[in-house]
């Protein structure tokens, strides 16, 4: 029962996450606004706007105007739904499980507007700066996963610095952008949120998963070395990473 409730929570953030990922870029508001179908701009009754279901139900299509809906809406929604059993199933009904669930709501969205967009805006950086620093002052986290209040400060304060430096010796060798402040917010965030320690393990995962990604198109010459990625979401799969095996690696290189 309480698996059908996450699940129905999780399908539902999903939802709004779509929200976010669809309006944010254009700064449209995600609140107030009615949600609408994008090709005939019809409002979308609450009947044809129920998460996962509605999608099968019309079979990924308007209901006014028979445009096709990006799988993009089922696929979050089913992402978010499935992410917030395993947090429930591996943290209980618990404080870490309550921060998993908001983390896993702003990756979720970081993730699919840098990955269309290029762009991971402010609304979502510095509320997840700002919560990563608050959660500092919770007394009892677990210690394995989320650092004291100064360890956090370091780390937030390196995740941005670090990238910083990259953009600024990047600009400096080739007198072009490199990668954007994006990601050093982003990495920021991730550095208030789980300390300093982190950082260069997270920006190692990150780099050798986007090197193993784009390898294979640099080999082929879909892309070449000039062709512009998100980082973003290599980020997020980092941090990820981080998270699931983040213990085990700090205890082989820093016997902590």
């Amino acid at each position: 029962m309480i698996f059908a409730f996450f699940f129905i929570l999780g399908a539902i953030w999903g939802s709004f996450s779509n929200v976010c990922i669809f309006r944010l870029p254009q700064d449209k508001g995600v609140v107030l606004d009615r949600s609408f179908c994008p090709q005939c701009k019809c409002i979308i009754k609450w009947y044809d706007n129920i998460p996962l279901i509605s999608f099968l139900y019309l079979k990924r299509k308007c209901r006014n105007c028979d445009y096709k809906i990006d799988f993009q809406y089922f696929f979050v929604e089913l992402l978010s739904a499935l992410t917030f059993c395993v947090l429930y199933f591996v943290y209980g009904l618990s404080v870490t499980t309550l921060l998993f669930i908001i983390l896993s709501i702003f990756f979720i969205i970081i993730f699919f507007i840098d990955l269309k967009h290029f762009i991971i805006p402010d609304e979502l950086s510095f509320p997840l700066m700002f919560i990563g620093l608050l959660k500092s002052f919770y007394p009892n986290l677990n210690q394995e996963l989320f650092p004291n209040l100064i360890n956090s400060l370091i780390g937030g304060i390196l995740g941005y610095g670090i990238i910083w430096v990259i953009i600024f010796l990047y600009k400096k060798i080739k007198n072009k952008e490199g990668m954007g402040l994006g990601d050093a917010k982003l990495l920021s965030a991730i550095g208030f949120w789980f300390g300093w320690v982190s950082v260069p393990l997270i920006i190692f995962f990150s780099s050798v998963i986007a090197l193993l990604y784009v390898a294979p198109t640099l080999i082929n010459k879909t892309k070449s070395l000039t062709t512009e990625i998100p980082f973003g979401p290599y980020l997020i799969i980092g941090t990820l990473v981080y998270i699931i095996f983040g213990n085990q690696i700090k205890l082989i290189l820093f016997n902590i």
